[in-house]
């Protein structure tokens, strides 16, 4: 499970899942989303915390996949305004206003910037107009 409020539809399926004797998974998200409140009280009732596709994997006792280059290093060679941008964003979802306070840029600096990484496909355009970045 990725995101589930509370009483979502979903919840009903993984307690399905689990009864037939299913593994059920569940990444953790915000203590502040909604959405991450299903997660959570899924993990509660036993089932496995996932923050990646290798506690899976490790779980189910299947063989990892050559491990990629990590997304720091896959970030080295960018632009220094660009770097700052993506330190800024971190992992969680952020506005752009938000972002060019941290970074001290302007309003169109900021967007011009959130676009090339955009159409670099290293963060994403999340509703409501927020930004989050794309682990490759």
């Amino acid at each position: 499970m990725v995101e589930a409020a509370v009483d979502s539809g979903s919840l009903i399926s993984a307690r399905l899942a689990a009864e037939q004797g299913r593994e059920v998974f569940a990444i953790p998200g915000s203590i502040h989303s909604p959405l991450a409140k299903g997660c959570h009280a899924l993990i509660k009732q036993g089932a496995k915390l996932a923050e990646s596709a290798r506690d899976i994997l490790e779980e189910l006792r299947l063989p990892a996949p050559v491990p990629a280059a990590a997304a720091d290093d896959d970030d080295a060679g960018i632009d220094a305004r660009l770097r700052a941008l993506l330190d800024a964003l971190g992992h969680d979802p952020c506005g752009p206003n938000t972002l060019a306070a941290r970074c001290g840029l302007t309003a169109a600096e900021t967007a011009a910037l959130l676009t090339q990484l955009e159409l670099d496909g290293r963060i994403a355009t999340l509703p409501g107009g927020l930004y989050q970045r794309v682990h490759r």
